[in-house]
């Protein structure tokens, strides 16, 4: 890895904390500064302006997620036991690799919509991704007779999220945890329900 490329993870790996709990409107080049311990022209001499550095840090920040989420559902050989993986994860966060601030999805889709359409586009693809993934251990359940040929995966795959992003949402917003860990036996049942 080259020098330059180096420098760009370090501003990313530092800042994307402070974007993800302060939101892009919020980070300040001066929070960026004194996170790196580099200048405005170092940093901007790796990036072209803060939108760049605020896209960066989404996708470090989801790649986290991603690998984590990843990682639990890779220990599982059902369908079943890979979707209740994101039970365990999102139980427990603090057990796993979770970027501080809380999920950068429901952060940035909450504070992109309308103000900033290219975070806004990262965190849609984003979404669909997981969308994808989900729907698509969900379909390889029904093709192994796992889960009832009735099943409808994408509109389940957007119950599990929805329910997931909500319990987040509610727990950020009043600061208690128990609102998050409330809401995965409903995860569960709902995972449950598909076979």
């Amino acid at each position: 890895m080259k020098k330059s490329e180096r420098t760009r993870q370090f501003i990313v790996e530092k800042t994307a904390p402070i974007f993800n709990v302060k939101g892009y409107a919020g980070t300040s080049i001066a929070d960026m500064t004194e996170a790196t311990g580099l200048t405005k022209g170092s940093i901007y001499g790796n990036f072209a302006n803060k939108d760049e550095v605020a896209l960066a840090a989404f996708e470090h920040n989801w790649q986290r997620v991603k690998t984590t989420v990843r990682a639990e559902m890779d220990k599982r050989s059902t369908s079943k036991d890979r979707l209740l993986a994101l039970v365990g994860v999102y139980q427990d966060l603090q057990s796993h690799d979770f970027p501080q601030g809380g999920c950068p999805l429901l952060n940035t889709a909450v504070e992109a919509d309308g103000t900033h359409p290219d975070l806004r586009e990262k965190a849609m693809d984003a979404f669909n991704g997981w969308l994808k993934n989900i729907v698509t251990v969900i379909e390889t359940g029904v093709a192994a007779g796992e889960f009832r040929a009735s099943v409808d995966a994408e509109q389940t795959a957007l119950t599990l999220i929805a329910l997931i992003e909500g319990g987040l949402m509610i727990s950020q917003l009043t600061g208690n945890v128990g609102h998050r860990t409330a809401v995965m036996p409903a995860v569960e049942r709902t995972i449950l329900d598909l076979t």
